[in-house]
C-alpha cells in the first residue's frame, strides 16, 4: 500500500518546534536504553542505528545491514528495514521534542531492494504536533545520504506519562534505563 496519494499529515497540525533543550546540530546521539533492538549497544544482533542532528532539525541515522538481517537471500528482511525507520523516526520525536512518545501506527513503502553489505542513510523530520499526538515522516537512500531512495515511511507518535512503562514495562528493565538516565543526566520533560 502506497501512501504517496494520501495527505500527511492527515490532520491540521501545529509545526513541531524542537525543545530548548534538544540536541544541537551536529550532536551524535547516543543510545536511549542499551537494551534496545534499534539502537541498543548491547543487543548483539540488534540494528545498531547511529544517528545526528543536522542543521535542519532532522536525525539523520545509519543503517549498516548485515546477513543477521536479511530475509530473502541477500537482502534486508522488510520488518527489519520497518523496525529502522521507527527507531529513526523515534529517535528524532523523542530527542527533539525531549518528551517521551511511543508509536502509534508507522507506514512505510519499499522502493527498492536494500541488499546485505549496504548502508541505509535515514533522514527523519518532524512533520506537525496536533495535541499529544506528533507525525513525522522519513526516507532511507542507499549507500549514501544522496543516494537512491530505497523506503520512505511515516509515523504517527503519541507523548506518553511515565506511567505507561511503569504500567507496561518490566521492572528490571525499568531499573535499568532509569540507571542509564542518570549517568546521561537526562532531562526530558515526563509528564508533559
Amino acid at each position: 500500500m502506497s501512501n504517496a496519494g494520501q495527505s500527511w499529515p492527515p490532520v491540521e497540525t501545529e509545526p513541531a518546534v524542537p525543545h530548548p533543550k534538544a540536541p544541537q546540530p551536529g550532536s551524535k546521539l547516543g543510545v536511549h536504553y542499551s537494551h534496545c533492538f534499534g539502537c541498543g549497544d548491547e543487543v548483539e544482533v540488534g540494528l545498531h542505528l547511529q544517528s545526528s542532528v543536522t542543521d535542519g532539525a532532522e536525525v539523520v541515522s545509519e543503517f549498516a545491514v548485515t546477513e543477521a538481517h536479511q530475509g530473502a537471500p541477500g537482502l534486508a528482511h522488510g520488518g527489519l528495514l520497518a523496525c529502522a525507520f521507527d527507531e529513526a523516526l523515534g529517535a528524532a520525536v523523542g530527542n527533539l521534542l525531549r518528551k517521551p512518545a511511543v508509536t502509534a501506527k508507522l507506514e512505510t513503502d519499499f522502493v527498492r531492494p536494500v541488499p546485505v553489505g549496504s548502508t541505509l542513510f535515514i533522514s527523519a523530520k518532524l512533520d506537525g504536533v496536533a495535541g499529544r499526538k506528533t507525525y513525522a515522516s522519513a526516507e532511507g537512500r542507499l549507500d549514501a545520504a544522496d543516494g537512491p531512495v530505497a523506503v520512505r515511511a511515516r509515523g504517527l507518535f503519541v507523548t506518553v506519562g511515565v506511567e505507561h512503562f511503569t504500567t507496561h514495562g518490566d521492572k528490571d528493565a525499568l531499573d535499568k534505563l532509569a540507571a542509564s538516565a542518570r549517568r546521561r543526566r537526562e532531562d526530558w520533560d515526563i509528564n508533559p
